[in-house]
């Protein structure tokens, strides 16, 4: 075993990446030779100060640039290469914002940290409505989109509907899917230097992007029901923000659906302090909550964003936003500005695949297989602490001790499957830690893949010490 320590006194961003830039560096100047033996996690967290979770995500990530290969029981050693790679430069704005998904992997590990719309055959209508279009509009197919059909503000209007909620079609505008949305809504009703609210747990995705676009990140507390009204309002009242993004039925990533009182209540304080709401629907729109949209108690200041990526077809990019009396315009232009304009053929795509009702066909399809895997994935991991829904692509699982988050995410690896550790899901800095991981399941090809993987996690989990030990 080497007796190497890393020198983590300098540079910038995460501890984890700067550790994994330490390890790549040492094993292209030689001091880690091929072969050598990494020292086991908690050795070198404890040498160098660090937690075990900052070593196992740096391990994880070394392991993932192809530099190392661990053998269950024996450790982490470091690969034979013919050609050593140069050390990567190290970008500290790739490391703000990249999150810790793995953007790319390998084709024979399982996926369970993404949660697109499961495939059901969906193919076959989304060709027969792409050739329709493509024969019936060719120039508008090739051309850049410079007039915005009635029908697309007519489909997004059906599509974000929900009872007795439904936006007037003039206020919608189609996007590049939900994401461009709400950017579009964030750089159309916000300025550089406002702040914005995100529940302590979110979608990060939205908060890296805002602060790449110069906006703040101002956190609020959750509770078992969601978003804590007192806490918004503290928040509201000592940073005094100008808008608040929430996810209030099917929250990404804890399952959680926000009740009705809380709904009215946030609207209230909402409109007292002057902050511009944006509802994301997304997961929304799969759940039959009976429950009133934030939008019914606020549409003066409620955005509502929705689409077609989580229960029809990711690759479509449908998306849309309903927006209060006036505003559409303004943010039709913020989502030019932000994406280079829309896609005729994607537009027309989604706005047909809703106005058939093929997208409702599709999405059933989707919900029932979705309903199929959560049953799966109850079944596999009875016994453990986890939150699900039949009709959410995701589960979030509290782990058992002695289990850490990042060190169970860098253990699944190891075995060929890919999660989602709780700080894919933290907005800013955060001292708050819950010892959970999500796991999506709409992913995999077939519903015995996602057996599969998630036996493999419930052996891990099971294994206790032993499966800790294994990746150290």
């Amino acid at each position: 075993m080497t007796n190497w320590l890393p020198d983590l006194s300098s540079g910038e961003g995460p501890l984890y990446l700067r550790l994994a830039d330490a390890i790549e560096g040492a094993i292209n100047d030689g001091a880690l030779p091929a072969g050598a033996k990494l020292p086991p996690q908690r050795n070198l967290a404890f040498d160098i100060g660090v937690t075990i979770g900052t070593v196992s995500r740096a391990y994880a990530a070394v392991h993932e640039r192809g530099l190392v290969s661990g053998e269950v029981g024996r450790g982490t050693y470091v690969r034979d290469r013919k050609t050593p790679t140069a050390t990567a430069t190290h970008d500290p704005v790739v490391a703000s914002l990249a999150g810790t998904r793995h953007t790319q992997s390998a084709p024979d590990r399982y996926r369970f940290d993404t949660t697109g719309a499961p495939d059901v055959g969906q193919n076959v209508l989304i060709d027969h409505h792409i050739s329709e279009i493509a024969r019936d509009l060719p120039l508008a197919t090739v051309g850049y989109t410079h007039a915005y059909p009635e029908s697309w503000g007519m489909a997004g209007a059906r599509w974000l509907s929900k009872g007795n909620w439904s936006p007037d079609p003039e206020s919608v505008v189609t996007t590049l899917g939900a994401h461009a949305a709400i950017m579009s809504v964030i750089t159309a009703m916000t300025a550089p230097g406002d702040r914005i609210v995100f529940e302590n747990l979110t979608y990060s995705h939205i908060s890296r992007s805002a602060s790449l676009v110069g906006r703040r990140v101002a956190l609020t507390e959750i509770d078992e029901h969601g978003l804590i009204p007192e806490e918004f309002e503290k928040v509201c009242a000592q940073q005094h923000p100008k808008l608040v993004f929430i996810m209030p039925s099917g929250h990404n990533p804890t399952c959680v659906t926000l009740p009705e009182d809380r709904r009215r209540a946030i609207a209230d304080i909402a409109r007292r302090h002057n902050v511009w709401i944006i509802e994301d629907h997304l997961y929304g729109g799969m759940r039959q909550d009976g429950l009133p949209m934030i939008a019914e108690f606020a549409p003066d200041i409620t955005f509502v964003v929705g689409g077609l990526s989580k229960s029809v077809a990711a690759g479509v990019r449908g998306g849309w936003v309903a927006c209060p009396t006036h505003f559409a315009t303004r943010v039709r232009i913020a989502h030019k500005m932000m994406t280079g304009g829309q896609p005729f053929l994607l537009a027309e795509l989604a706005a047909r695949l809703v106005l058939s009702g093929d997208a409702d066909t599709i999405r059933n399809r989707c919900l029932a297989e979705i309903g199929a895997r959560e049953k799966v994935a109850r079944q596999t991991l009875q016994g453990l602490d986890f939150e699900s829904h039949p009709e959410t692509p995701f589960l979030w699982l509290r782990l058992p001790d002695p289990w850490m988050s990042g060190t169970f995410r860098a253990a699944a690896l190891n075995e060929g499957v890919l999660i989602d550790d709780e700080d894919e899901f933290k907005p800013g800095r955060s001292d708050k830690v819950w010892h959970r991981v999500r796991i999506g399941f709409s992913i995999p090809p077939n519903v015995s893949d996602v057996a599969t993987g998630l036996t493999i996690l419930r052996r891990l989990l099971d294994n206790g010490a032993t499966g800790y030990d294994s990746v150290a």
